[in-house]
């Protein structure tokens, strides 16, 4: 989360869920467009600048040079294009798991999810699933982009009504949910039907095969996207909802792991080019989880180096942290924490507006009563003032009545001292070589983490509990970076 913008991107998940593939899933024509027009290109053109914002710009590491040569690659395999620089295949510094694609030849994947992969033929399988959404047209066919912009102009609305324009802490911030919202809501983070997601998923397969990769890339890359968003669910509490991104826009990728082994048979089984070694070198050294710039979660703790802040959410809730705003998530309500406009002034605000003290900090906090389609919720917005120029918010929907689940985080916030912002350093991955005697446990207790080493280590190598490493294999770890 930076300093600089506000948003609220995905207040409410609006996302499909996937029932079980079928395994005996049979290969079938898939009409797929067979080149870019000039209003798709425009389309991308406009929209590529947003997201770019919305996901923390391009990577500036060498792995994005990478990155692009492999995506247009695969890329070219659609028909889209015979011009590999009509893609643009961009290598996000985000630290959530995801990778999408929009019309106009843009193709992303974030540093993170590149991080979970073993191979260079995963990588491909992942960029071909996302360019195979855009060749089958299914941006267009998106059922709840009308259902998702609906509810995000209520509660722009209902922030509106609540806070007015007072001027103070929370003057204005109903216009930007409005305003900034609803614009990046329409693109890449929608989720698709359980038939395009296997339509795709089809089409990343044949592309792997069709430009030589081992066609099963696909589904060991889904194994360890399942494995992975079993892990966040440890991670952020039983019954919180913290799931990768990629996950919940690609949902259930454990069901579809047989399935794309079904169909990777389909085109020939096995066989084909991995590419590990290469990978491998590649991802070497690319940074991991969050960048401190945005700030860091550790545990159910976010904290911000920068900003010199600091705040907790409740047991049993998970995090996200954007470029411009820490999304949290649990089965008691959804808030986003992030920075508004403030004139400094807060002498003026409407009746229906508390103000109160946290941990030193002034602070004004406004709940009002909403109904939606699915029943009343309440929405909460909690503001901060850091100093004279510089303001915080929650803003939180709940069930009606249910508000009070977040007051323990909204009392939480307090400033980071010098000393404990200077101890907040970043991660990278540090691809090393196994030595005689290293096994799972041994280079597990390696991770730069103090909780669920041996499952974090497990899961970016795909590795089991039992698994015998090999003097000269190379396996990733997670350090922290000189």
């Amino acid at each position: 989360m930076r300093k600089t913008k506000y948003t609220l991107a995905a207040m409410v998940a609006a996302t499909a869920l996937l029932g079980s593939c079928a395994a005996d899933a049979q290969l079938k024509a898939i009409k797929t467009q067979t080149n870019i027009s000039a209003a798709e290109r425009k389309q991308g053109d406009e929209a590529h600048p947003q997201l770019m914002e919305e996901f923390g710009g391009a990577y500036a590491g060498p792995q994005a040079a990478y990155v692009n040569r492999v995506g247009q690659n695969i890329a070219l395999q659609s028909g889209l294009s015979r011009n590999p620089g009509d893609f643009t295949v961009t290598l996000l510094n985000s630290p959530v798991n995801n990778a999408f694609a929009i019309p106009g030849g843009y193709v992303y994947v974030t540093r993170q999810l590149m991080a979970l992969m073993n191979d260079e033929a995963e990588l491909a399988g992942v960029l071909g699933h996302e360019v195979g959404h855009v060749a089958a047209q299914h941006s267009k066919k998106r059922q709840s982009a009308a259902q998702r912009n609906a509810i995000l102009g209520v509660l722009g609305a209902v922030l509106g009504g609540a806070i007015g324009d007072s001027g103070g802490l929370l003057g204005g911030l109903g216009g930007l949910l409005q305003n900034n919202a609803m614009q990046i809501a329409q693109y890449a983070t929608l989720g698709f039907s359980r038939s395009q997601e296997l339509q795709a998923d089809q089409l990343g397969v044949q592309y792997l095969k069709s430009a030589g990769y081992d066609p099963l890339a696909l589904s060991t890359m889904l194994a360890s996207l399942a494995n992975q968003t079993v892990l966040e669910a440890r991670l952020a509490g039983g019954d919180a909802r913290s799931v990768p991104e990629w996950a919940s826009t690609h949902p259930d990728p454990a069901s579809r792991v047989r399935n794309a082994q079904t169909l990777a048979s389909k085109v020939g089984g096995s066989g084909g080019t991995r590419g590990a070694d290469a990978f491998l070198a590649s991802v070497n050294g690319v940074l991991y989880g969050d960048d401190p710039a945005q700030g860091v979660v550790e545990g159910r703790q976010f904290l911000h180096p920068d900003l010199k802040l600091r705040f907790e959410v409740p047991s049993g809730y998970g995090m996200q942290n954007g470029t411009s705003a820490v999304s949290i998530s649990g089965s008691g309500g959804q808030a986003q924490f992030s920075t508004g406009p403030y004139s400094g002034n807060n002498s003026a605000s409407p009746a229906n507006i508390q103000r109160t003290t946290v941990n030193g900090i002034p602070a004004s906090y406004s709940v009002t009563r909403a109904n939606t389609q699915s029943g009343a919720v309440d929405v909460t917005v909690f503001a901060y003032e850091f100093s004279k120029s510089s303001a915080f918010h929650f803003v939180a929907l709940t069930k009606a009545g249910g508000a009070g689940v977040f007051n323990p985080m909204f009392n939480s916030v307090r400033r980071l001292t010098n000393a404990e912002a200077a101890a907040i350093r970043p991660r990278r991955v540090d691809v090393v070589t196994v030595k005689s005697g290293d096994t799972v446990a041994s280079l597990a207790r390696r991770m730069a983490y103090t909780d669920y080493q041996a499952e974090r280590f497990q899961v970016l190598n795909r590795l089991a509990a039992d698994s015998r490493l090999t003097p000269g294999q190379k396996v990733k770890i997670v350090s922290y970076a000189n």
